[in-house]
């Protein structure tokens, strides 16, 4: 019996999507992180483990256009094992996958996540183009747990590698963490994001993206991602990124968020983050007896 995977990139962000009904699936961190490994695995930057109808449900949707009355669910997994209450490339992908299967059709719809349900579009399909309200931004320190006395954390200094920065964090469903600089570089996210990924003021890690403002509606960022680490490209990065420029005054309305996986269009005009952008299929494919004797001993198969 073949078991099938669909492997997905928005903006050189590659997910795996696994559907229930395709594989009886148990997302234990030791198989997330089996699949995702680019040398002895498929390779991804994480798994997209859905339709579900509940957060704790493993068995899926049955086939057919998802009923109104019901919101899917999608878990979302990093490559260390680790889960993701929210990604904006992740969803659009999801998003993508559910009207390729006929789950969904052209009309606005929702899917749930850890990180609170979004609502969502496949505006088109060739090629495909989807959008997704992400929510509205949080700027509580408090209600994300930080390490702090503060109500906000907005250019707060902060001592990363005997360097200081200034740091401003927001919530967009996951925890982002953003420093602008004079000139954003992958050696410098390589460099000093895992140090704030883990820097003490986070005690459940952030992601980071170190940002410049190119303009009052564009903006350039390099990410790194909790979890993954250096990622060419992010969703929910962009609308943090864009979110705390707003909040200072530095952007409005309509933003570009450049990256260099490509661009992101998001629309800040509302309390809500609106986003829009491509996800692609790359490839459809079925896990090895190998593979799935490994699933089997570690007890990711129901």
């Amino acid at each position: 019996m073949k078991f099938h995977f669909r492997k997905y990139q928005a903006l050189g962000n590659d997910y795996i999507v696994i559907d229930p009904r395709d594989l009886p699936f148990v997302p234990k961190t030791e198989a997330v992180r089996a699949i995702c490994d680019r040398n002895f695995g498929a390779g991804s930057d994480g798994i997209l483990f859905g339709p579900l109808s509940t957060e704790d449900d493993l068995g899926g949707l049955p086939p057919g256009r998802i009923a109104e009355s019901l919101c899917p669910w999608v878990r979302i997994f990093n490559p260390d094992g680790s889960e993701a209450e929210k990604s904006g490339n992740g969803l659009r992908i999801f998003c993508l996958y559910l009207a390729e299967q006929g789950y969904v059709d052209s009309d606005q719809f929702y899917v749930d996540t850890k990180g609170g349900r979004v609502v969502a579009q496949v505006e088109r399909s060739d090629p495909p183009r989807i959008r997704i309200d992400m929510g509205k931004p949080s700027f509580s320190a408090r209600e994300a747990g930080l390490a702090t006395d503060a109500e906000e954390l907005l250019k707060a200094r902060l001592d990363l590698a005997g360097e200081s920065y200034e740091a401003s964090f927001v919530s967009m469903g996951n925890p982002h963490c953003v420093i602008f600089v004079d000139e954003p570089t992958a050696e410098l996210a390589k460099r000093l994001g895992p140090v704030v990924e883990r820097y003490p003021l986070f005690p459940r890690a952030t992601n980071v993206q170190f940002a410049k403002v190119l303009d009052r509606h564009s903006m350039r960022i390099e990410i790194w991602e909790r979890g993954a680490g250096y990622t060419l490209a992010s969703g929910s990065s962009s609308c943090a990124a864009a979110s705390v420029a707003k909040r200072l005054g530095l952007v409005e309305g309509r933003v570009m968020m450049n990256m260099p996986g490509g661009r992101l269009e998001l629309d800040l005009s509302s309390d809500s983050v609106m986003m829009k952008g491509p996800a692609l299929r790359v490839f459809d494919g079925c896990f090895s007896e190998k593979m799935m004797e490994l699933l089997r001993s570690i007890g990711a198969l129901r």
